[in-house]
């Protein structure tokens, strides 16, 4: 029975070390399971459950282990949120109450670097350039060496420019070498993490922060970061938006003390208003007054101009008149002293025929002083024009040479006639005008000249330095001047103005050496107005004088129409020393007049058999040209007053041709011409116009009434019987 026992109690034996080893490692796991509660409860959240378990205790290790697990990870969320929190309201409260923008962005760095484990920061601020372009300029930096100069950037410009264009967070990780370098005292080392953010409010750029790292940036740094810009965002904003209102504030009070200045300033305008209120109403009655004594006035002034206005229609009719009166018995001097002269029937003796030559001498005179007169007072009237016409200067030259040299070689005179090259061969003036310019001033050269002296003419373009401000010179591409040169008498100084003066000479006693009517002048300068040009003179007394003629070497029409816009004003000659009045042209260019067709003849007419009707009121005249005219074999039948004349144009016929005074009491010229057109019979008879008047229109009023052509007088006979054949087909001429 022993040995049973021996057996029994090895098997309890080894079940009791086996419960033992079990309860022992049971206790080593809950030790392990203890103690890391224990360490869990006391927040040490670093450890787990690492013994071998099974079963239950497996299990129950498993949860506390996930349980622990689970607890870190919601207790570091809750730390990263603490600190996220903490640190936002720490900036936040930073940035209230903040004023100065640099100030902020320099607080930011030196706060929020650190932060986040950056050893760089930067802050650009978004601005506007001085050309009002926007910039991203570096306003603050941390741990950042400045290159010396201003950082700008603009947008889209660099990661800088491109955060703000882009509206996005831009990083960089891994950085190549030379991109950034992080200075210390003691070395440099490049950055392995770059962060840039836009700062942005409402859609509106405010800035762009830069952050650089030797790590790499948590994201917990990075969701701070880009909560943080917002907080910076609302308060730059705001530091902006206040700083708008105190500018706007400080500009409203500034406005404010100028309106009380002005304020103040209006109150003593008021007052001072007020007492000039009551010094216009004074005034308002003398005004009121002075402007009914004005009112009679301008009535005055209007009665005044149509009295001018009546005035100068009388003077035009009066000059007409005039010229009418006068030239009608210088018609009959005339022709009767040219047919003494002619002495046809050989009955006069050599001092009789002498005496007629005189009176056709002292009768051509008083003609030119009565067509003198006439030219300047139908200047002063505005009754003159030009007629822009080609003009070779060659034919210019020749008529001074043909016109001039038997009167200085008469008087033993040397004529020079000089043309510089440069100037044009043709000129676009009016030749009469030119011609009776040139006629009046070697006219004079040669008659202010002693005998062995010298006259000439040159013609050549105008020195720049003589021109004097006359519109249509300065205007004109080209001018030409015409320079009449003479060894004569000379001018005095005191006299270069008084010769241009109607009636006037240098020498003005009775005792004057040289004779004249001292008109030639004044029409000369009156007629280069005309042609919108000036004459200046330069005289030495005793030495000689120089009259320079200056034109534009082309008139155009309608320059010659501006110049006849307005009537001749007072003026003063030119001298060359001083040079100082500039002429101003007048008179206006007459339309070209329509000329019958006329049959050339190059030889004295025969006349003879030819039948003439002569209706002209003025016996004197009738007698003068009766006698002429039947001295070459003519009829003559004569009529004193147009309907005579209509009459006797039926009784008389055949009547070949009609010599027809313009001017007759009752019926004139005109009226009688017409009523012999109305008879199909004298379409095509021709009526030759005579007319005293020489006034612009009467060619072309003559022409319209139904003339064939028209002669003035006083009237030349050699002119007249040429003009008479050129009209009769059947007359005959001297071979």
């Amino acid at each position: 029975g022993q040995a049973h026992v021996k057996g029994v109690s090895g098997t309890w034996q080894d079940l009791t070390e086996n419960v033992n080893q079990l309860a022992s490692t049971l206790t080593t796991q809950l030790r392990a399971i203890a103690e890391v509660s224990t360490a869990v409860t006391r927040g040490d959240l670093t450890r787990t459950v690492a013994v071998e378990a099974m079963g239950e205790v497996a299990e129950l290790k498993d949860n506390i282990n996930q349980m622990i697990v689970t607890l870190r990870d919601t207790t570091k969320k809750n730390a990263e949120q603490d600190w996220m929190n903490s640190n936002l309201a720490r900036v936040s409260a930073l940035l209230q109450g903040q004023r100065d923008i640099g100030e902020v962005c320099r607080m930011i760095m030196n706060e929020v670097t650190p932060l986040v484990n950056a050893q760089v920061g930067a802050f650009f601020m978004h601005d506007l350039a001085a050309d009002g372009t926007a910039r991203l300029r570096l306003t603050s930096s941390y741990g950042y060496v400045s290159p010396g100069t201003e950082v700008v950037f603009a947008p889209g410009e660099g990661l800088v420019g491109q955060a703000v264009l882009s509206r996005r967070t831009i990083r960089i990780t891994g950085t190549p070498e030379g991109y950034l370098t992080v200075r210390s005292g003691l070395g440099t080392a490049p950055p392995s993490d770059v962060v840039v953010l836009p700062v942005i409010f409402e859609g509106e750029p405010l800035g762009v922060i830069e952050f650089a790292s030797f790590g790499t940036f948590s994201d917990l740094h990075l969701t701070f970061l880009d909560r943080l810009v917002t907080t910076i965002a609302i308060a730059l904003n705001t530091i902006l938006a206040n700083r708008r209102t105190e500018e706007l504030l400080a500009q409203s009070q500034r406005l404010a003390r100028e309106m009380q200045d002005q304020s103040a300033e209006l109150q003593r305008t008021n007052a001072e208003l007020e007492e000039k209120a009551t010094a216009l109403a004074e005034q308002k009655q003398n005004i009121e007054v002075k402007n009914r004594e004005i009112e009679m006035a301008r009535l005055g002034l209007e009665e005044k101009a149509q009295q001018l206005a009546r005035a100068s229609q009388y003077k035009s009719e009066f000059l007409a008149n005039m010229s009418h009166e006068l030239r009608t018995p210088l018609n009959s001097l005339l022709l009767l002293a040219r047919m003494l002269a002619d002495n046809p029937e050989r009955n006069l003796s050599e001092k009789q025929i002498e005496f007629a030559r005189t009176i056709h001498s002292s009768g051509s005179e008083l003609l030119v002083l009565i067509n003198d007169i006439l030219d300047l007072s139908k200047v002063e009237a505005g009754r003159m024009d030009v007629q822009p016409a080609e003009v070779p200067v060659a034919e210019v030259t020749g008529y001074v040479r043909q016109a001039f040299r038997p009167q200085v070689q008469e008087k033993g005179l040397d004529l020079e006639v000089v043309v510089d090259p440069a100037i044009p061969e043709r000129l676009i003036t009016d030749a009469q005008r030119l011609q009776q310019i040139l006629r009046n001033l070697l006219s004079n050269a040669v008659k202010f000249t002693e005998p062995g002296g010298r006259v000439s003419l040159t013609v050549a373009p105008t020195p720049a330095d003589t021109m004097f401000g006359v519109p249509s010179l300065d205007d004109a591409d080209e001018t030409v001047s015409f320079a009449v040169s003479d060894t004569g008498i000379g001018i005095p100084e005191d006299k270069l103005q008084l010769i241009f003066d109607a009636f006037q000479q240098a020498d003005g006693t009775t005792s004057r050496k040289y004779g004249g009517t001292g008109l030639g002048l004044s029409i000369s300068r009156e007629a280069a107005k005309l042609l919108g040009g000036m004459i200046t003179v330069r005289s030495e007394p005793g030495e000689g004088s120089t009259f320079t003629l200056t034109i534009p070497a082309v008139l155009p029409a309608e320059t010659a129409a501006a110049l006849s816009a307005r009537p001749s004003e007072p003026w003063k000659p030119v001298s060359v020393q001083e040079a100082a009045k500039a002429l101003v042209p007048i008179m206006a260019p007459a339309p070209e007049l329509p000329t019958g067709e006329r049959k050339e003849r190059d030889s004295a007419p025969d006349l003879t058999g030819i039948r003439v009707l002569i209706v002209d009121d003025d016996i004197r005249n009738v007698y003068a040209l009766s006698s002429a005219l039947e001295m070459h074999g003519m009829t003559v039948v004569y009529a004193d007053n147009g309907s005579d004349g209509v009459r006797k144009l039926t009784e008389e016929a055949p009547v070949d041709i009609v010599l027809m005074d313009a001017m007759m009491p009752e019926m004139d010229g005109y009226e009688t011409t017409r009523t012999i057109r109305e008879s199909p019979e004298f379409a095509d008879l021709p009526i030759v116009f005579l007319t005293a008047k020489a006034m612009p229109g009467d060619r072309d009023k003559s022409l319209a009434a139904g003339a064939s052509d028209y002669i003035a007088k006083p009237v030349d006979l050699d002119e007249l019987l040429d003009l008479m054949a050129s009209w009769l087909p059947n007359a005959k001429t001297d071979e």
